[in-house]
């Protein structure tokens, strides 16, 4: 598994080191060592391929000016071995290097040799990472947040397998708690009004008034007629949860896949109470000193522990205040233990019973209150919050001629994720909702997610591929050989769109390990639509068939080859079609 800019970022460390260590035993530097420096590729090739700071984090150290150490480093730079042919002084004391043709050579082999798995790394080290996402109450219809964030977590979930992580995704079903409650009275006023009429069974205000509820009733009336109408009320309302619930599970399950997505576990909520483990978790709480009772019910120490957190972190009494921090209830008056403790038990789970390295929720921007309190109680129960990260996904709107929409057209109500698949296709709402990194708002654009033109962004992309598959295609009907370039002379792609497209090229398997960094999938959408813009460009300036010149010709066909890998590899990665023809 190769990745080429790491390399290249790796010798240029060794570089630089080497020349500081035989510049100081020449006597012209005082240390023979250089302060931490960051390496970085250039966004203008005609300031070299990559550059470095090294020089100006050491002129303290080296007691002279940047540009001095910088001019002392490139006498003593030995570039033998490398993929560099030269390097440059620039500016206040940066050193620019100049990559050589060994390493457009060493990039076209890679994606030749390494085909369909070109892009994947070792950088994770196969830590065990879990990825929750969507994990949508069960009691209704997927909304469109729960679309974006489907996307979102299957493709950050995709990034992290990609760079070496051992990864599962996991759906988390609450199929406890006080919505479950909700749900089976919902239910249950729309048996008894099916059969006493809705002017003599009152729908409460804070219950489920969806479509859906009543339809599950009425599929559960088409069997059991009133059976349960005289029972006694907990019996009836418990035959219709478990009547209708697994039938809105299988709808999530349904739904998704049609997404795309399939998840390695479907994680029950009510396990956590059956096996004890919200229990045991409260137990752990009271048994440090970190619970009170008040009002009949049992709480959490929540401000004590955080504030005893944020101060040895170094936070100040007024930085604390502002936190308005307070206390959490475990289990309430009635005995009933709150979706916070399970919240606790449930990653107690992930952590000391199933021993993942790292968790990482997916969770809508609304519940950025939540992150503090969860992630302090890990460390309340002993265990390390640290391992806790929180994608905190922003707002999507719906967009149509520049306005937005709120509605479904098929029903006149709120947009479900099955309403969105219903109008747009499944590879443009993947791509689409990973447009823009989680932090960021998002309009989707339904028109243009169903135009065939390079105007949308996925079929721009797979309209470069295709290209690429015509031009190939054209080419072995001429009897041209489009398969055994592996020999091609690299050296003579030396146009600047080809060594564009080649660096580019280079690029995607440390883009993707930064998209697992950074927990934004959205940097590889970004690279597959740069990706396009650099083959249509190249494209344009340059003809791939070329009798005259058969070398050429067969360079330029590997160039070809490894786009159209890179598209495909980065494409469906996200589980997102390739087409061959357009």
């Amino acid at each position: 598994m190769v990745n080429l800019v790491n390399e290249c970022k790796e010798q240029i460390s060794l570089i630089l080191n080497n020349a500081v260590k035989l510049a100081h035993k020449n006597g012209e530097l005082v240390s023979d060592t250089l302060n931490t420096f960051s390496v970085d590729k250039t966004t203008d090739s005609s300031h070299g391929d990559f550059a470095t700071n090294a020089a100006m984090t050491s002129a303290k150290l080296f007691r002279t000016s940047p540009v001095n150490i910088a001019n002392i480093i490139l006498k003593n730079i030995n570039l033998e071995g490398t993929y560099f042919e030269k390097c440059e002084v620039a500016g206040p004391g940066f050193l620019n290097f100049f990559l050589n043709d060994s390493f457009f050579k060493a990039t076209v082999n890679a994606v030749l040799n390494e085909k369909e798995n070109y892009g994947k790394t070792d950088f994770g080290k196969n830590e065990k990472v879990m990825v929750e996402f969507v994990s949508a109450n069960p009691t209704g219809p997927m909304h469109i947040g729960n679309a974006r964030g489907g996307a979102l977590g299957d493709c950050l979930a995709a990034v992290l397998d990609w760079s070496g992580h051992n990864v599962t995704r996991e759906f988390y079903i609450n199929d406890a708690g006080n919505q479950i409650e909700k749900f089976g009275l919902s239910l249950d006023v729309r048996y008894r009004q099916h059969f006493l009429g809705e002017e003599n069974v009152e729908l409460p205000e804070d219950s489920y008034h969806g479509a859906d509820i009543k339809e599950r009733a009425e599929q559960f009336i088409e069997i059991y007629g009133d059976k349960y109408l005289n029972a006694d009320e907990v019996e009836r309302r418990r035959a219709l949860v478990d009547f209708a619930l697994p039938k809105n599970i299988d709808g999530l399950k349904e739904n998704l896949q049609s997404y795309r997505i399939n998840y390695d576990v479907w994680f029950h909520e009510s396990e956590l109470h059956k096996n004890g483990l919200v229990k045991k978790v409260i137990d752990i709480l009271s048994d440090k000193g970190l619970t009170y009772e008040k009002d009949g019910a049992l709480w959490y120490k929540n401000a004590e522990f955080l504030e005893q957190k944020y101060k040895s972190l170094g936070k100040s009494d007024k930085e604390i205040e502002k936190l308005e921090l307070k206390d959490e209830v475990l289990v309430r008056a009635n005995g009933n233990p709150t979706y916070f403790a399970a919240d606790i038990a449930y990653h107690y789970n992930k952590f000391s019973e199933r021993g993942f390295d790292r968790v990482i929720n997916v969770w809508g921007a609304d519940h950025h209150g939540h992150v503090a309190r969860l992630c302090g109680a890990m460390d309340a129960i002993g265990l390390n919050g640290d391992k806790l990260h929180i994608v905190l996904m922003q707002l999507v709107r719906l967009m149509r001629d520049g306005e937005i929409v709120r509605v479904s057209k098929r029903t006149g109500k709120s947009i479900t994720l099955a309403d969105l698949l219903s109008e747009v296709d499944v590879d443009a709402a993947r791509l689409f909702f990973n447009l823009r990194e989680p932090a960021s708002h998002l309009d989707f654009d339904l028109g243009l997610a169903v135009s065939q033109n390079s105007q949308n962004p996925v079929y721009y992309v797979q309209y470069a591929h295709a290209r690429i598959c015509s031009i190939l295609k054209a080419l072995k009907a001429e009897n041209i050989d489009t398969e055994n370039v592996e020999s091609a002379d690299i050296s003579l792609l030396n146009s600047e769109e080809e060594k564009d497209l080649l660096l580019y090229i280079a690029q995607l398997p440390e883009e993707i390990v930064g998209a697992a960094k950074a927990y934004d999938p959205a940097r590889i959408t970004r690279y597959a639509i740069e990706l396009a813009t650099k083959f249509h460009k190249f494209y344009n300036a340059h003809r791939v068939k070329l009798p005259e010149n058969e070398e050429l010709m067969r360079a330029r066909i590997a160039l070809c080859l490894c786009v159209k890998t890179a598209i495909h590899n980065a494409l469906t990665m996200f589980n997102i079609s390739v087409p061959e023809s357009m």
